[in-house]
This record gives structure tokens, sequence and C-alpha cells, in this order.
């Protein structure tokens, strides 16, 4: 079973969290998940900021660890990776919360990130 370049890059930077680090070794990842690891590490602050305005009642602090860098990694691909069509992109920060993180994450997630989606690619449609 092939791991995605997307749970890659969530262990690693859920990890680098964990450890209150900004610091990932990146040394076995694949190019992808190496690019969302750095470009999330790189605007941290700024997804943040987006994620916070765009999930009503919801500090960042207040988010599971897994969800809050699930919605910075799908909010970084919306933001950055603008060849990757915004429906899978909801679609995989759905699943990796569904997989990795509580029973109601899928729906917090598909929720905040839809939000931001509109916000974020609006232009596109």
């Amino acid at each position: 079973m092939t791991v995605e370049p997307r749970d890659i890059a969530l262990q690693h930077l859920y990890e680098a969290e964990q450890r209150k680090s900004d610091h990932v070794d990146i040394d076995t990842v694949s190019t992808k998940a190496n690019r969302i690891i750095q470009g999330v590490l790189e605007h941290k602050a700024d997804l943040d900021r987006s994620i916070e305005q765009a999930s009503e009642h919801w500090s960042l602090e207040r988010m599971p660890p897994v969800d809050r860098t699930v919605l910075r990694i799908g909010l970084y691909e919306l933001r950055y990776e603008q060849d990757v069509p915004q429906a899978v992109i909801v679609s995989e920060a759905v699943r990796l919360a569904k997989t990795y993180s509580t029973e109601r994450s899928g729906a917090f997630v598909n929720g905040v990130l839809g939000h931001l989606a509109r916000a974020e690619r609006s232009a596109e449609e």
C-alpha cells in the first residue's frame, strides 16, 4: 500500500507541531510532500489567520491538532497549487480528517475548507 504525499505531509507537519518546532526532516519524502511541507511552514502565520477567520467560534487553539494541520495543508494547496482542482483538495482534506482525527472532523474540515475554497478560488468558476 502506497502512502499518499498529503498523508506524509500531515504526519511530518503534525509531528513538528507537537514538538513545537518548524524543523521537518524532509530527506526521505517525495517532491510533492516536500513542497506541501515547506509551503505550509513558509506561509503558516498567514494560513492560520485565514483559517481562524473562516472558522466561526473556533480559535486555532480549540481545534484538534490534526484538523488544524489538515486545514493548513488544504488552504496552502488552494492558494499555491493552482493546478490541483478545488474539489480534489477539499475531498482529500476531508479524507485526511476522517482517517486521522475525530469522528466529527470530516464535517468540520469540509465546512471550513469549503468556505475558504469559495473565497480563494471564486474567480475560477
